[in-house]
């Protein structure tokens, strides 16, 4: 087991066939994940191709999560929480001063994995929305507004995914107020197989 401080990132290579199991040990904190092909960077894991496959934003076990080449490249085998985010992108400095008011803003999910995947050569602008392990976004039928809830996820709960492909792997434990109850917590992770 491993632990990613409160607000920062990392990246990993996650090879075919291995399991990533995403943790949150102490509850109502979300991790943001996005992953690369590890043998080209500019296949991406994307949002839009996964929702358009799955017709549906919200993604539990047995969904698959593609690339912007239409490949599979995880698989969700467990999940303890059944809903999570995967429209909303990675927080980001002009976030913080957006929606917070936040004039001295600390380091966000986007800057924190831009200096995670830097070293393997991906960009800050190329990464894509991340699949964000147990965020509460409900979405409100009519008007098609959104709101960001404080997580489900309890000490404890996790999501597993199994690898498809050789992958890059960024993973944060999120600096997004709202997505920590503005109590910025731990993320644990695993990788078996």
């Amino acid at each position: 087991m491993y632990n990613i401080p409160p607000q920062s990132g990392i990246a990993f290579f996650l090879h075919a066939g291995q399991r990533l199991a995403v943790s949150d040990p102490l509850g109502e904190q979300v991790a943001d994940l996005v992953a690369f092909n590890r043998n080209d960077i500019l296949e991406a894991l994307s949002s839009r191709r996964t929702i358009d496959y799955a017709s549906r934003i919200y993604l539990t076990t047995g969904r698959k999560l593609y690339s912007n080449r239409s490949n599979v490249m995880l698989r969700i085998v467990e999940d303890n929480i059944g809903r999570q985010d995967f429209l909303l992108t990675p927080c980001a400095v002009p976030l913080f001063r957006i929606i917070y008011d936040d004039p001295d803003p600390h380091p966000a999910c986007s800057e924190n994995l831009a200096a995670a995947l830097g070293p393997y050569g991906v960009r800050a602008d190329a990464i894509p929305t991340a699949f964000n392990c147990f965020m509460n976004v409900p979405i409100d039928g009519k008007a098609g507004s959104i709101r960001v809830l404080p997580p489900r996820s309890q000490a404890g709960d996790r999501i597993v995914f199994l690898a498809e492909m050789d992958l890059l792997i960024g993973l944060t434990a999120c600096a997004a107020g709202q997505s920590s109850t503005f109590r910025f917590k731990p993320i644990h992770y695993a990788i078996d197989g």
